[in-house]
């Protein structure tokens, strides 16, 4: 009987740091689509801000260029960079300046071509397999966001 006591004292605890960590971090604003959510941790608001100037704000949120558009696949990427962003941030082992994983890179890229498609079906499959090798800061104004990757430094993560 002890044993049970113990455990369901501990258990309380755990959840209780699980339920105060998540409304703290404002958890439930992750399920939107807002790209206001992508500023709940503060070293995302350069790109936040430099997505408001961008040429991209007035079509596209963060979730449309970030994540898969099929919902399956967007909820499972949701979740891994949920979980990946959390655990970096709460541990503070993160680069700086922060950067687009090479999985969530393609990602990106794939988005662009299905917005773009009417515009890049006549290019060769060389020409557009790399959208940010020539337009980098397009989704952000000034080249944030994608660290290692900018207009200096040609090449892949």
């Amino acid at each position: 009987m002890k044993i049970y006591f113990t455990t369901s004292i501990l258990g309380g605890i755990l959840l209780g740091l699980i339920s105060y960590s998540f409304y703290y971090a404002e958890g439930m604003s992750y399920f939107s689509s807002d790209p206001k959510a992508c500023v709940n941790c503060h070293i995302m608001k350069p790109q936040y801000d430099s997505w408001q100037k961008g040429s991209h704000h007035a079509f596209a949120t963060c979730v449309q260029c970030h994540l898969p558009s099929k919902t399956i696949s967007k909820w499972v990427a949701k979740a891994e960079n949920g979980f990946l962003h959390s655990k970096a941030f709460t541990f503070q082992n993160f680069h700086e300046p922060i950067f687009i994983r090479k999985k969530n890179r393609e990602v990106l890229i794939d988005n662009c071509l299905q917005c773009h498609n009417g515009f890049v079906e006549g290019m060769n499959h060389a020409e557009q397999s790399d959208c940010l090798h020539c337009h980098n800061s397009v989704g952000h104004g000034e080249s944030l966001g994608l660290g290692k990757y900018n207009s200096t430094k040609r090449g892949s993560f």
